[in-house]
């Protein structure tokens, strides 16, 4: 299979990614202002599909792929005010650069300040993303930093962190797998070093769906993940319990996100998720 060059296009709100002059973009950094950051939509490799959801009815929150967290200092970030909670925080993003883009890989970066419902700096968050088109897959290779610009408190929650949202139909079902050989509700809470989601997609006749694997060097793995009845997953440090950051201090988590059509054998993420745990680092702070 000859696959094109990636090409991308930029503004200070948005990245998308193409693959040569495909009128559609396989991928979309969105980074409104004032907004939380986002990936929606992603196309399917093989471009039959959209593989994300933005806002549905159920989590209207919800954006593709997405971070937040519940209890930080007791402030939430992860209902973006929507129900009119007053502690809930809010996300600033500073004008994206433009991707940098090499044959079939593009790289981008997200720097966006959370704030507390008064105004005040909490933390600066930094998204670092590198996308690899394999033709058949790709790979989304993501590391988080978080900077505590105060004392930070991190509360026990059922869910936080990295998140996907799938465009799940209960009608038409799905099945999320874990690297324990758990499936769907019997993965919730549980630790594992990777989740599969899959499910139907408007557009296909088979499925599709993502792969998100945690490093080894990331806090609390083989890391406790949420997965929801819509088959929302993720790699959830905070169900394991609290954690505390101390003001000037960085912390980093690394993450994988393999994207595949139709279905997935367990035995390639196994290799996959191995040749992921090897790096050491992806990016330089």
């Amino acid at each position: 299979m000859d696959i094109p060059y990636l090409r991308a296009e930029n503004d200070e709100q948005s990245i998308r990614i193409y693959r040569g002059n495909h009128p559609d973009p396989i991928l979309v950094q969105n980074a409104q202002t004032h907004q939380r950051p986002f990936i929606h939509p992603i196309l399917a490799p093989d471009g039959n599909g959209v593989l994300t959801e933005n806002a549905p009815p159920h989590h209207p929150w919800q954006h593709g792929i997405y971070i937040g967290l519940n209890d930080v200092n007791g402030i939430g970030f992860w209902e973006e005010g929507i129900n009119h909670h007053p502690k809930d925080g809010s996300f600033h993003p500073l004008p994206l650069k433009p991707a940098v883009i090499n044959l079939h890989h593009a790289s981008w970066e997200i720097e966006t300040w959370w704030r507390d419902p008064e105004g005040n700096h909490m933390i600066t968050e930094r998204q670092q993303w590198s996308l690899h088109d394999l033709g058949s897959t790709y790979e989304l290779d993501f590391q988080w930093s978080l900077r505590a610009e105060i004392k930070l408190t991190f509360g026990r929650y059922d869910y936080g962190g990295l998140f996907l949202r799938m465009p799940y139909r209960h009608e038409l079902g799905g099945e999320a797998l874990n690297s324990e050989v758990q499936i769907n509700g019997e993965a919730e809470g549980k630790r594992a070093r990777w989740v599969s989601c899959r499910m139907p997609i408007e557009g296909r006749t088979d499925n599709a769906g993502f792969v998100l694997m945690d490093h080894p060097n990331n806090a609390e793995h083989p890391v406790p993940w949420r997965v929801d009845g819509q088959l929302g997953i993720s790699p959830s440090r905070c169900i394991a319990g609290q954690w505390i950051l101390g003001k000037g201090e960085t912390q980093i988590h690394q993450y994988r996100i393999l994207v595949f059509c139709g279905d997935m054998d367990p035995s390639h993420v196994n290799n996959n998720w191995r040749n992921f745990a090897s790096k050491i680092s992806i990016y330089k702070e």
